[in-house]
């Protein structure tokens, strides 16, 4: 039994999302073997046991499928299906009025989890959750809580800079170009 916590899945979900890296230009994937799997639960405070990790793999990757909007409408939901097989909420009477804990198998909890917190978001904050637009060189997502909805890239740091820094370089070589054009001659 789980107590459902809205900011905390949403990181896990974005952690579970940001498993599948590129590390110096090669994809990379945190899941695939046994002791990166392990590690990466242990980070998410969970005990999984061993045959959790294929059903972590398939949900994540069904997942990235649905926000990078690689499904059709609907026709991808039923890979979330055994993340959330026998799952229920139950309501307990607490001091200042009701709390909901989510009910799982042992096996689904961190994916129900993951899985609710992408229902949650598409709901409620509908394409705020969104996968980085540095393609060539990131595969991570990223939550945009900004007020004008605008994030692109999963850090400024990183990716941000990278993009204002290629797209200003090829606006300079453009300008050039056209300089030169206007000139008579050609660039070379």
């Amino acid at each position: 039994m789980v107590t459902v916590g809205a900011a905390a899945d949403e990181e896990l979900l974005l952690a579970l999302l940001n498993t599948t890296r590129m590390v110096g230009g090669a994809p990379t994937d945190r899941l695939a073997e046994p002791d990166g799997a392990a590690a990466w639960l242990r980070e998410q405070q969970w005990d999984g046991l061993p045959q959790d990790i294929e059903l972590l793999r398939s949900t994540r990757d069904t997942l990235q499928s649905l926000v990078r909007g690689g499904f059709g409408a609907g026709s991808g939901m039923s890979g979330l299906a055994p993340a959330v097989k026998g799952v229920s909420y139950r309501a307990r009477l607490a001091d200042d009025g009701i709390d909901w804990e989510l009910v799982t198998p042992p096996a689904n909890a961190l994916v129900a989890r993951a899985v609710l917190a992408w229902s949650e978001l598409q709901q409620s904050a509908p394409g705020r959750l969104r996968a980085c637009q540095n393609t060539a060189e990131c595969t991570r997502f990223l939550i945009d809580h900004s007020k004008s909805n605008s994030a692109r890239w999963c850090s400024m740091a990183a990716c941000g800079n990278r993009m204002k820094a290629r797209r200003h370089y090829q606006r300079q070589k453009s300008a050039l170009s056209n300089d030169l054009t206007t000139a008579g001659t050609t660039p070379q």
